[in-house]
């Protein structure tokens, strides 16, 4: 049975960075290199979010339009971990932060409901 396990978050002040991991098990690191993985955040009161998501070759990446620029998605198979940079993070970043496996291969558009093995989230708070 695929696991996902996110670490990396905590608390950071307004401008910092964080580097959020997700690794995978119960699965073979052959099956794991065709998963699409995807990072989401989900804010108190708010609806989960996309935010970035990588194809398996790591060389198709999506984001989300408040993270381009700051946010950067990468993979590395070997480890079955798939790793979501994040510089000049702000308050409005706030949320825990979920990686997912995508139900089927390609890249897709990184919305929610494209994905179906869900980590339980690490929290990132941007507060001065």
């Amino acid at each position: 049975q695929l696991q996902l396990v996110e670490s990396g978050g905590g608390l950071v002040q307004p401008g910092g960075s964080l580097r959020l991991s997700c690794v995978a098990s119960g699965v073979t690191l052959d099956r794991f290199t065709y998963f699409t993985i995807g990072w989401f955040r989900q804010a108190p009161g708010k609806e989960r979010e996309g935010i970035s998501c990588i194809r398996a070759s790591g060389g198709s990446t999506n984001y989300v339009d408040s993270v381009k620029g700051r946010f950067t998605i990468s993979r590395d198979n070997a480890k079955r971990t798939v790793y979501l940079q994040m510089n000049s993070l702000k308050p409005d970043d706030t949320a825990v932060y979920y990686c997912a496996k995508r139900k089927l291969y390609g890249l897709g558009s990184c919305g929610v409901l494209e994905y179906d093995y869900w980590g339980q989230g690490t929290q990132v708070t941007v507060s001065s």
